[in-house]
């Protein structure tokens, strides 16, 4: 009888990492509990759109039903339209549209629309165009449409699977991954959050323990719960806690909140529908959510860069893996620090070129609320960043090197 080869069991070469477990006990725990936590929360706060059906009529005025539905641009009957002479070659003018509804409850219906636009707002449309159209319901029955917007979303989501595709065939499975953390972010924020601050709830403590969770499932996505995704997540913590200190700090010193923020009038609008925002904590509340992504970022970088270290040197002491993750920290502080201020100040620029335009004073320009706001989120979210910088590298250190003597 022949023998047979017993495998021989494969051997990690001398300061290999350890492999990862993909799918261990602690692992599946984590992402069951959070998940649960995560869709019981959106039971509770949309229980219409899983036991009724998304009900698509909003009660603005209390005597109309108003409806955004999507309809396709059949005829133009009439139309007026020239040249604005200040809007750099935009249209102003109106049209009336025949337009078939392809959505709601008057899906199959064709109705009269009007568009109006101008350099500031709409666009004139062709026939054909797929618009998203403002379908007000009278008490009397009868009903009024205007074109609200052109239907950008085939367009964006074009874009957005061109994103994905590019996203996994470069990143392959932790691009997809990274693809999944997004995409709970997302529903995160706006299923969750928003709908959670609209009933009242505290701003900054709410915000907070939202993006720890999204942050604990993205780690948890990414490296499963293993030491260098719990040195990312402590790290990522402890940076958003510095952020969020540092924003209230500020913003107290400087004796300026959320009521000054540009949109703060609308939302104390939203009051007169039963909507109750707590304004005051936005500012503050807006830094912790702008800081998440950029600590992930840079303690992640650090605890994966302190594993390939230990892998390659697995001597060094907790003392050495600290000076190491440092190293690397300083690198990253000064790209970091100029991606959080520009993307403050990139958001903005508009009103940027509208205040140096004016030639306002040094005094004058800095004490607006404008600046005085950007610089408390630009720099309160660069101070949590830099400082989850120590603090990864030590958790980091630690974490590999254990009790070992320095």
């Amino acid at each position: 009888m022949k023998k047979t080869a017993k495998r021989r069991p494969v051997m990690k070469k001398p300061g290999e990492a350890p492999a990862p477990k993909k799918f261990d006990l602690a692992t599946i725990i984590v992402l069951s509990v959070s998940v649960l936590i995560l869709a019981g929360m959106f039971l509770w706060l949309h229980p219409q759109d899983i036991l009724k059906g998304k009900n698509e009529i909003f009660n603005v005025y209390r005597d109309e039903m108003v409806e955004f539905e999507k309809a396709t641009v059949m005829d133009i009957p009439t139309e007026e339209k020239s040249v604005d002479e200040y809007g750099e070659g935009a249209y102003v003018g109106t049209q009336e549209l025949t337009c078939v509804v392809k959505s709601g409850r008057y899906k199959g219906e064709t109705m009269t629309v009007y568009n109006y636009f101008g350099p500031l707002y709409g666009v004139p449309v062709e026939v054909g165009d797929s618009v998203a159209v403002t379908i007000k319901t009278h008490t009397n029955g009868e009903t009024s449409a205007t074109v609200y917007e052109f239907n950008r979303i085939p367009i964006i989501g074009a874009f957005m699977l061109l994103f994905f595709i590019v996203v996994i065939a470069i990143g392959g499975r932790t691009g997809l991954k990274s693809l999944i953390g997004l995409i709970l972010t997302f529903l995160c924020l706006f299923f969750i959050l928003i709908p959670l601050l609209l009933k009242g709830w505290p701003i900054i403590p709410t915000t907070f323990t939202m993006c720890a969770l999204i942050s604990l499932v993205a780690f948890t996505i990414l490296g499963g719960v293993h030491r260098k995704s719990i040195s990312a997540y402590l790290g990522t913590l402890s940076g958003m806690l510095f952020a969020m200190i540092f924003g209230l700090a500020v913003q107290s010193l400087a004796k300026i909140d959320g009521l000054r923020l540009e949109d703060a009038e609308p939302l104390m609008q939203l009051r007169y529908i039963g909507a109750v925002v707590k304004i005051r904590g936005l500012l503050v509340a807006g830094i912790i959510i702008s800081a998440l992504g950029a600590v992930m970022d840079v303690a992640m970088s650090i605890s994966s860069a302190l594993e390939e270290v230990h892998a390659a040197n697995p001597s060094l002491s907790r003392t050495a893996l600290f000076r190491s993750g440092m190293n690397i920290g300083r690198d990253m502080v000064g790209t970091m620090t100029n991606t959080l201020i520009l993307a403050f100040l990139g958001s903005e620029f508009t009103l940027m070129i509208f205040l140096f335009a004016r030639d306002l004073t040094f005094y004058h320009l800095f004490s607006t609320a404008f600046i005085a706001l950007e610089s408390i989120s630009g720099l309160s979210a660069s101070i949590g960043m830099v400082l989850a910088i120590p603090l990864t590298a030590m958790i980091s250190a630690t974490l590999i090197a254990g009790r070992r003597k320095r």
